[in-house]
């Protein structure tokens, strides 16, 4: 489901990430740990097409989105990936449900219908946040915003998700509410599942742990 050959990308301050190979399969659920600012959201960002490498391939479903005008890029995004970003990312002025149906807003090729507008709702009661859907993101606390951007990554059943410490703002609880929802995403869509998290205790829920340092290392 992803595919990454020969990746090059660089910073003007003199950064740089090469990864020769990368692949995950479709229902595999794979972490990335290492050392902060190693470039693991750099990678996130060029397999989602946020960012387009100076050299070589990303590859979502057998299409390479590295070529893609940026248009196209987006589309595809919307349409194949689920990003749970560190920063949350949420529309301050709508509602946690209006949040979690952003991507039906942006999509082109979306249908907001009621099936998507109760798959929403179900995820949002899920986590324990059934009765502040109609709460805006300052109305929450860090943890719910992350709840919150959970959910909306998963609300269109994604074929990739891709998670940038999708757990490091949760209680226990609900870290491990937000692991089984990820991980029942991937196996009853068959979805690629990525994350970079820095915490330890999660990785042997795992398929695949993959140091950041030995992704960079060419065979």
């Amino acid at each position: 489901m992803i595919a990454v050959r020969d990746l090059r990308f660089a910073y003007s301050g003199g950064f740089s990430l090469d990864v020769p190979v990368l692949d995950i399969d479709g229902g595999e659920r794979v972490a990335v740990i290492g050392p902060s600012g190693s470039g693991k959201t750099t990678l996130l960002n060029l397999v989602s097409g946020i960012k387009v490498p100076e050299a070589g391939s990303v590859s979502l479903d057998g299409q390479d989105i590295s070529i893609l005008p940026d248009r196209s890029r987006r589309r595809v995004r919307a349409a194949t990936i689920g990003f749970v970003f560190q920063e949350f990312a949420l529309v301050d002025y709508l509602t946690a449900e209006g949040n979690v149906l952003y991507p039906y807003r942006i999509g082109a090729g979306l249908r907001l219908d009621q099936a998507a507008r109760n798959r929403a709702r179900d995820l949002l009661s899920r986590f324990g946040l059934g009765e502040k859907m109609q709460r805006r993101p300052a109305q929450l606390s860090q943890g719910e915003r992350q709840r919150v951007a959970i959910a909306r990554a998963l609300v269109t059943r994604p074929k990739v998700i891709l998670a940038d410490e999708a757990t490091g703002n949760l209680d226990p609880a609900n870290k491990a509410a937000a692991l089984d929802l990820l991980f029942d995403q991937a196996a009853e869509t068959g979805a690629a599942l990525l994350c970079v998290t820095h915490d330890h205790e999660l990785l042997p829920r795992f398929d695949r742990v993959i140091d950041f340092a030995d992704l960079r290392t060419p065979a």
